[in-house]
C-alpha cells in the first residue's frame, strides 16, 4: 500500500491520476489538498510515501501583471511544499514542469528536444517553471527522490488549451490550413499512467511522457473532424500569411514545430497505452 498526496486539489492532471490510482484501493490510499491558503502548511506529510505536486499556473502566454504571482506559485510554493516533504521523511517528490521551458517550437524547421537541448524559457510561464526545478534539484539527498516531468501538450476530455482551440475550429470550419508540421503531444491518460509507473518504480529523475506518435495540426484537425462525421478541405492558400505571422504565440502554438526525441520518453515500462485515434475519439465522445 502506497500513500499518495496530490498537491492542488479538484485540478485536471490531479484527477486523473486519483481516478486511476484508486481503481486499484488495495494498492493506493490517496488523498488531495488544496494549497489556495496557507492551512497547507499545517499538515503533517509524514505519513505519504509520495506527493504528485500539480498545483501551478499553466497558461503559456501570461499577462505581464501577473508575473509576480507565477513565480510565487509556480515556484516558491511549489519548494516551500518540496521543502516540508522532504524534512518531514516523504521519499517521493512528483513535480509537474513543461517542455515549454525550452522555449517555444519552430516554424518551418522542425524543432526536436534532445538531451543536448538547452534549457531557453521564452517567457515568464517557461522561468517560472525551471526556476522551481532548479530550487528543488537543492533539496536533492538520499531518502528523497525527485520526479521532474518536462511533458509536450497534454489534452484529454475537459482539457483546456490549444487542444480546445483546434477541435473548435475542426468542428465549424469548412477549410483549414495544410501547413505541415510535427508536435510531441500527450494524452493525459498516458500521463497518469506514467505518473502510476513513477510511483510503483520509485523514479527519480527528469522524464518526457508523450505519445507514441507525432502529429501535426493538419492530422490532429482531420481526426477530430472525423469523430464528428465532418469533412474538412485542407488548403494552402492560407500559407504564406500564416508563415509571416509565425512571431504571434496564436501562430506558432498552432502551427509550430516541437517534438521530443522518442529516446527521452522510451523506458522500461510502459506507460503509452492510448493510440492517438483512440484518445482523440475518447476526447470528442458526449458521454
Amino acid at each position: 500500500m502506497k500513500r499518495v498526496l496530490i498537491t492542488g486539489k479538484n485540478s485536471y492532471l490531479g484527477t486523473h491520476v486519483k481516478e486511476r490510482l484508486e481503481r486499484t484501493p488495495d494498492r493506493y490510499q490517496v488523498e488531495e489538498l488544496d494549497l489556495k491558503d496557507g492551512c497547507w502548511r499545517e499538515k503533517d506529510f509524514s505519513g505519504y510515501d509520495c506527493i504528485y505536486h500539480v498545483a501551478g499556473l499553466a497558461h503559456s502566454t501570461p499577462k505581464d501583471s501577473e508575473k509576480d504571482l507565477y513565480y510565487q506559485v509556480n515556484t516558491e510554493l511549489a519548494y516551500q511544499v518540496a521543502k516540508k516533504a522532504c524534512e518531514q521523511g516523504v521519499s517521493q517528490f512528483i513535480f509537474m514542469s513543461s517542455i515549454i521551458i525550452y522555449g517555444k517550437g519552430s516554424m518551418g524547421t522542425c524543432r526536436i528536444i534532445t538531451k543536448e537541448t538547452p534549457v531557453h524559457p521564452d517567457n515568464f510561464y517557461g522561468n517560472s517553471k525551471w526556476q522551481a526545478e532548479k530550487k528543488l534539484n537543492t533539496l536533492k539527498r538520499d531518502g528523497f527522490r525527485l520526479v521532474i516531468l518536462r511533458p509536450p501538450m497534454i489534452y484529454g476530455k475537459g482539457s483546456k488549451g490549444n487542444y480546445t482551440m483546434l477541435s473548435s475550429f475542426a468542428q465549424k470550419t469548412p477549410i483549414f490550413p495544410n501547413l505541415e508540421n510535427q508536435r510531441s503531444i500527450c494524452y493525459v491518460e498516458n500521463l497518469a499512467a506514467f505518473v502510476q509507473c513513477a510511483i510503483d518504480h520509485n523514479l527519480e529523475g527528469v522524464y518526457f511522457p508523450q505519445n507514441k506518435e507525432y502529429v501535426s495540426t493538419k492530422e490532429l484537425v482531420s481526426q477530430i473532424a472525423s469523430v464528428h462525421h465532418r469533412k474538412v478541405i485542407f488548403v494552402g492558400l492560407f500559407n504564406p500569411l500564416l508563415r509571416a505571422l509565425k512571431g504571434f504565440p496564436m501562430v506558432y502554438k498552432a502551427f509550430g514545430n516541437l517534438v521530443i526525441d522518442p529516446s527521452l520518453s522510451t523506458y522500461d515500462f510502459d506507460y503509452q497505452e492510448v493510440d492517438l485515434k483512440t484518445s482523440i475519439i475518447a476526447t470528442e465522445s458526449k458521454g
